[in-house]
């Protein structure tokens, strides 16, 4: 299902709509430099179970790049703006990296529309200002290709980059494909971002989920983050910065049983 036109003086994002219609519901969120795309492994067991609406983050995918910088607040008012137009009163939500940080803001800002949340490989605050800053310079000044190695370098282990070059591939595609300035426009979001006061304000059940191998958010991060929300469960994969594509199997696994403890 194709999502409607939403009129506001803020553009939509993209999204589609799949699954059992009266099925709970459950949001999925990329992280930075994907698309919707980034959950195709986790589809099939999720849509067996769940209304899943997966959408691209602003400044991604088929989503309008607006002018930014934008910030976590505006990404995750785009998420209740797509609630809003499906008549959604309250979903399961479930973000990785950036897509984390935005699921943190609604538990915290809007929790009566969250029922389950899952917070993988993020943190509510990742990496230093100067780093953001040289990372939006390289895009704007060389495109997407400048940093296209060294974040998937980042994202996937030396091993799995070895073992399955297709996964990596299909995750670069993605990258390579964001627009520069959407792209530049969440860094910016994500630079300044601090959402650890607010963090244990959260009150709904919770799954934080790690990255051994994660350098982008260690586990370090997530068990504080777990420590800190009052309903929490941590849980750690042996994968690095994109999980659910490099344990898409124990990624969903997990996921599809910590959503089941609420539909019970």
């Amino acid at each position: 299902m194709v999502l409607p036109t939403l009129d506001s003086q803020r553009e939509r994002c993209d999204g589609r709509i799949e699954g059992p219609s009266e099925a709970p519901v459950l949001v999925l969120s990329n992280s930075l430099g994907t698309n919707r795309a980034l959950w195709d492994a986790q589809m099939p067991a999720l849509t067996a179970r769940y209304r899943v609406l997966r959408y691209d983050t602003r400044g991604h995918g088929s989503s309008p790049v607006t002018t930014g910088p934008y910030s976590i607040a505006m990404l995750a008012s785009d998420v209740l703006l797509l609630l809003d137009a499906l008549k959604i009163e309250r979903a399961h939500f479930c973000g990785l990296s950036l897509g984390g940080m935005t699921g943190m803001w609604l538990g915290i800002h809007a929790a009566a529309r969250i029922d389950r949340l899952v917070l993988a490989n993020t943190a509510p605050r990742i990496g230093a200002a100067a780093i953001w800053n040289a990372r939006i310079d390289a895009v704007r000044k060389g495109g997407m290709q400048a940093i296209a190695e060294t974040v998937l370098e980042r994202w996937f282990t030396a091993a799995f980059r070895a073992s399955a070059p297709e996964a990596v591939g299909r995750v670069g595609s993605m990258l390579a494909a964001t627009p520069p300035e959407g792209y530049a426009a969440c860094c910016a979001a994500i630079r300044d971002a601090d959402l650890w006061p607010g963090i244990a304000n959260i009150r709904a059940p919770a799954l934080v989920i790690a990255g051994t191998h994660d350098a982008a958010t260690p586990p370090a991060d997530g068990r504080k983050m777990a420590e800190q929300i009052a309903h929490a469960r941590y849980v750690e994969l042996d994968a690095a910065h994109i999980s659910n594509v490099e344990a898409a199997a124990r990624f969903g696994a997990e996921l599809i049983a910590f959503l089941a403890e609420g539909d019970a």
